[in-house]
């Protein structure tokens, strides 16, 4: 079986946009750049001030009636030892995170809320990530991203227009580091279990003349996953440029990857991971003299690099914009060995051997996805005492070539080299205007508003999902209110209302509606010297919520249907409690019930269901314990409820709950001479070797599971000079 390759076709591979916008915007900056030079060095608070306005841009703090984490630089590292971004993210609120090689290395993807990988809206610096057509977020392509990363922060529910137009079930906002005042190097190296190794080298050239600095990094990452074959050999860079004058800080960036997988998401079924929980039948064929094979180049491949340009401008004490630049570029492909493929279904003709004419033959392919994605994001913001408002929006175009290749054939038929047997193309505009504001009524109370106005227009041509011609026309309000009890107390109330139009694979399965969100959050914080809580109680009341089926269609792509009105209502908590000088405990948990009403599957009435892949509790924890100076050890804790593969509760559709245990040791040495500083790392990973599933599908009426690893480890040191 080969599942999910549609899902491969539907990644972000992004290409060369019309140039001429990136070099002329380029252009424009520079010449800002010659005419300030002449300026004088900025004092250190005032670069500080200019780097917090473009953090502000884009982010959200506790004066926004918003539930949200962060996760920064320093509780990053600790566990950056390989795994990818879902997984450092696992311990946040009601955040559930998967693996396909089941070691967190490869491709891995994250549920927040229940809602899945396409409605969990991802930013970089303010910048669209998430794919265009199949809204996915395709965390392999920036492998070792973490490690430039000055912050991560999570936006539950319907986020802010600033976090991204497409805001609905979640938003993730990614800032990358942040200018560096002294020169820097740094060596990091890690490995660990199924041969898991990454090196990093990164620098910094500091600020020079006071105005100028350079960053960059190179990483390698390899890995032979947990489950059978399923390899990573990934490579990524980055690059990032910085100008600093009295008014002006300009950033401008280059990043991204390699990536070579192992195709492992078609999973296993109950009997085969009860004998051989690591089985990938991904590649299996039999050869012409009846012995079982796997083809050793069944395997996923893709480039993507990244250009940013962002211009912050400090006009007054009151006034200051953001203008920003993107362009992404992405090619690539999946091959896959096929076994008694139709002659057919490759534009081939049949042929006549020996008077037989034969209709099928083993071949191997290759389907291709080259894109380009490239757009403009803007804001101004105006703030004094009581009121800081942001005017801004943002237009981008996404254009996919999708084509496919049959590069070996027993029988080639009338084949020529090069021949293409589909070829389709993908075009989609997306523009938003917003305005966003929060405004000090009194000393305790302050509103906050956000208005934005979104147009989409999908264009597509492909036999599977036909002829799509689309506009979407979106208005999202949101409201809200904060009051201040006391200087240790907070409650806050917000609206929000999103919309989000279908993506590719659901006009490939039917007549989808775009769905529609109407948010409510209602929440409590209290911060005192030692103990932090945040409380927030959910309702999110969909109309026509594209709900995953727990089906894949004959390509294995995901198939999600609407469902006419659900809903998720919840209970979020998270503290930190400070027990001593030494200890910190760092607790959370959801509590949700997530229903479809009334719903109608193949003409039958199920009446109130659950929403599959929907737990309804989630629950992590960190002990952290710090006995000497520069000595951290933390014990991890993720706990996670049942929940349904299909949204009809079948009783074969039930994924088991469990309760995930690592531990995470940190010890960071400072040498008088050489180093600036020494950290030694390291992880166990599921250290009571508990067998787990995190994710699976189901096939027909058949479940199939993604196992996860038992235990296993992870060791690093970095050296930093």
């Amino acid at each position: 079986m080969n599942h999910l390759f549609y899902l491969k076709r539907l990644k972000s591979k992004v290409q060369s946009p019309k140039s001429k916008l990136f070099i002329t915007s380029s252009f424009f900056v520079l010449t800002s750049i010659f005419s300030t030079a002449q300026e004088k060095p900025k004092d250190t608070t005032k670069v500080n001030q200019l780097d917090e306005v473009l953090v502000s841009a884009v982010r959200v703090t506790t004066k926004t009636p918003v539930s949200f984490s962060n996760l920064d630089k320093k509780e990053i590292k600790t566990r950056n030892l390989g795994q990818d971004i879902p997984i450092l993210m696992n311990y946040l609120p009601s955040v559930v995170t998967t693996s396909d090689a089941g070691n967190g290395v490869g491709y891995t993807g994250i549920r927040v809320r229940g809602s899945d990988a396409t409605r969990v809206n991802v930013t970089i610096n303010g910048i669209p990530y998430n794919d265009s057509e199949s809204h996915g977020t395709y965390w392999v392509n920036m492998p070792d991203f973490a490690s430039s990363l000055e912050s991560i922060q999570l936006q539950r529910g319907v986020g802010t227009s600033t976090n991204g137009a497409g805001a609905f079930g979640a938003s993730l906002n990614m800032l990358t580091e942040t200018y560096s005042k002294k020169a820097t190097a740094e060596i990091s190296s890690s490995l660990g279990s199924f041969n898991t190794n990454k090196n990093t080298v990164k620098f910094s050239t500091g600020l020079l003349n006071n105005h100028f600095e350079m960053a960059g990094r190179l990483s390698v990452l390899k890995s032979d996953g947990y489950i059978d074959r399923a390899s990573s050999n990934l490579k990524s860079y980055f690059l990032q440029g910085t100008y600093i004058g009295n008014t002006t800080l300009i950033k401008a960036l280059v990043f991204g990857g390699t990536e070579k997988t192992y195709q492992s998401w078609n999973g296993i079924d109950a009997a085969t991971m009860a004998t051989d929980r690591t089985f990938n039948s991904a590649g299996i064929y039999t050869d012409e003299a009846g012995k079982t094979r796997f083809y050793d180049n069944e395997t996923d491949n893709y480039k993507q690099d990244h250009y940013q340009l962002h211009w912050n401008e400090k006009l007054s004490e009151n006034w200051s914009t953001n203008l920003a630049f993107h362009y992404t570029k992405g090619k690539g492909y999946y091959e896959n060995y096929k076994e008694d493929a139709k002659f057919s279904s490759y534009g081939l003709t049949p042929i006549v051997i020996g008077g037989t004419t034969i209709n099928t033959t083993d071949l191997v392919r290759q389907k291709w996805l080259d894109n380009d994605f490239y757009g403009t994001t803007f804001s101004a913001n105006y703030k004094d005492e009581n009121l800081n408002v942001i005017l801004g929006g943002g237009w981008n175009k996404y254009e996919g070539e999708h084509y496919g290749k049959v590069i070996w054939a027993r029988y080639a038929s009338q084949s020529e080299l090069g021949d293409r047997y589909y070829e389709d193309q993908a075009t989609k505009t997306d523009g938003n205007i917003f305005a966003k504001a929060n405004y000090q009524i009194t000393p305790k109370i302050s509103l906050f508003g956000d208005l934005q106005l979104r147009n989409v227009t999908y264009k597509a041509n492909s036999w599977e999902t036909g002829t799509v011609d689309d506009t979407f026309t979106f208005f999202n309000p949101k409201a809200g209110l904060n009051y201040d009890i006391d200087a240790k107390n907070k409650l806050y109330f917000s609206y929000a209302r999103a919309n989000r139009e279908p993506n590719r694979t659901d006009y490939e399965n039917g007549n989808p509606k775009p769905e529609k969100l109407n948010d409510y959050e209602l929440g409590w914080r209290w911060n005192a010297e030692k103990v932090k809580i945040n409380t927030n109680i959910y309702y999110m009341a969909y109309k026509d919520q594209l709900i995953l089926t727990g089906k894949l269609d004959d390509v294995g792509s995901p198939i999600r249907s609407n469902s006419d009105t659900s809903y998720r209502l919840g209970l979020e908590v998270d503290a930190t409690i400070q027990l001593s000088k030494k200890f910190i405990i760092r607790p959370n948990f959801t509590l949700s019930d997530n229903k479809n009403t009334d719903l109608a599957v193949s003409g039958q009435n199920y009446g109130t269901t659950t929403i599959a892949y929907s737990p309804s509790i989630i629950a992590g924890n960190m002990f952290i314990y710090k006995p000497i100076e520069g000595l951290q050890i933390s014990l991890l804790q993720k706990f996670v409820g049942e929940q349904y593969m299909n949204n009809i509760e079948s009783s074969e559709a039930k994924l088991a709950s469990y309760f995930v245990n690592d531990i995470n040791v940190a010890y960071e040495i400072k040498p008088k001479s050489v180093f600036k500083s020494i950290i030694i790392t390291g992880l166990v990973n599921n250290v009571l070797d508990k067998k787990y599933v995190s994710n699976g599908y189901m096939w027909d009426i058949y479940p199939y599971y993604y196992p996860q690893a038992g235990i296993n480890f992870l060791a690093g040191l970095t050296l930093k000079f």
